[in-house]
């Protein structure tokens, strides 16, 4: 069964996050095909809404730690790139099931959403840092935006998560679930979008988007050099090392 679900029906696409067994870490192959997708819904023109959704237990983990290092991102159109900046350039709107841990990018790409409901169980992190790296998806951009440099620090410098309760009171989610009704929410949601007339929800998300737009691209191209130069580094060897021998890393000589 494919780890990305693609399904689409009365103008609603929706990509499933299906890679439950690993807590649906995001491989390469993942990326390209929800990059994939994500094009090929831009230029349907009876796809008006698009929505990401995992499953109740877990969102995304973040990136599948091997294959991220069998398969680092070196160039523009590494499949995590083309991924991320269809994702920010998408014109229509787009909607986020989250239920469980969303790690990494599975916080990031949220930022590029506009609904996300989440479960009560819902947590988000962004440990990038604790990593040996930085953030990714213009979201050392987007996240001092949205809930201000403090706590935005308190997720990027520190790599502290926050819960659902935090997530809907700095504007991260709309609304919290049960996480056996977050998908559920999500597509009675984009149905309501889909209703609505797919010029005026292209423009008026393309107004909304309009005075940072230009910005967004312009991070997250130099978040992608640093995250690539600091990847060959002391810090993160050691990061990835002690991950994958399960022990916490030494940070002391780096």
């Amino acid at each position: 069964m494919s780890e990305i679900q693609t399904h689409t029906e009365d103008g609603v696409t929706t990509l499933t996050l299906n890679r439950v067994d690993k807590k649906n870490s995001l491989t390469a192959a993942m990326y390209g095909a929800m990059a994939d997708a994500l094009q090929a819904a831009a230029d349907d023109a009876a796809v008006r809404v698009l929505v990401i959704q995992g499953h109740a237990t877990i969102f995304s983990a973040g990136n599948d730690i091997a294959d991220f290092l069998n398969n680092p991102p070196a160039k523009d159109d590494a499949p995590v790139f083309r991924f991320l900046r269809g994702l920010a350039g998408f014109p229509k709107p787009i909607v986020a099931a989250v239920a469980g841990p969303a790690v990494g990018v599975g916080t990031t790409l949220l930022m590029h959403c506009d609904l996300v409901y989440a479960g009560d169980n819902a947590a988000f992190a962004m440990p990038f840092v604790n990593l040996g790296l930085v953030p990714e998806a213009a979201s050392s951009l987007l996240a001092p935006r949205l809930m201000g440099h403090h706590r935005a620090a308190e997720m990027l410098l520190l790599g502290e998560p926050i819960q659902a309760e935090t997530a809907l009171e700095i504007g991260l989610v709309n609304r919290i679930v049960p996480p056996t009704e977050v998908n559920a929410l999500a597509q009675q949601q984009a149905r309501k979008l889909a209703a609505k007339p797919l010029s005026s929800l292209v423009e008026t998300k393309r107004l909304m988007k309009k005075g940072h737009a230009a910005l967004v691209g312009q991070q997250m191209m130099e978040e992608a050099g640093v995250f690539g130069r600091m990847l060959r580094e002391p810090a993160a060897r050691e990061a990835f090392t002690a991950f994958m021998e399960k022990r916490k890393p030494d940070f002391s000589k780096v």
